[in-house]
């Protein structure tokens, strides 16, 4: 399977005078979280809200902020969540393609919402006692 992006919104919920940003992703199931370029953040003016230390695929570790919060969308689905500073591209992980109910797809080599439930995002949570 060969790269498999998607276009995304992304916005900042607490400042409405910003305008959102249409972003190429790269969706990566092995990453867990959303990952951002530092111009990104920048241009939606993303509060730092701390530093987080990761581990790069070549297993090496770097600190790096954490900002948020920051407005995803994809085609019917919306996610509100932090994300990461980091590399040069915008990166979808595995996190908030579950939250928003999104499948990569291999045959099309594309990121789609999930056809079990295509007009609403859904998922699982363990029952309330």
């Amino acid at each position: 399977m060969g790269l498999v992006t998607a276009k995304l919104r992304l916005s900042n919920p607490r400042d409405a005078s910003i305008e959102p940003m249409d972003v190429p992703a790269l969706a990566d199931s092995g990453s867990v979280f959303l990952c951002i370029p530092d111009h990104v953040r920048l241009q939606l003016s993303l509060d730092v809200l701390q530093q987080r230390e990761v581990t790069l695929a070549d297993d090496s570790c770097v600190s790096v902020a954490y900002v948020g919060p920051v407005v995803v969308q994809f085609k019917n689905r919306v996610g509100v969540m932090g994300a990461l500073v980091l590399r040069n591209e915008v990166l979808l992980g595995a996190i908030p393609m579950e939250d928003m109910d999104l499948i990569v797809d291999p045959r099309r080599q594309a990121v789609d919402v999930n056809p079990a439930s295509p007009n609403i995002a859904s998922g699982i949570v363990k029952r309330a006692a």
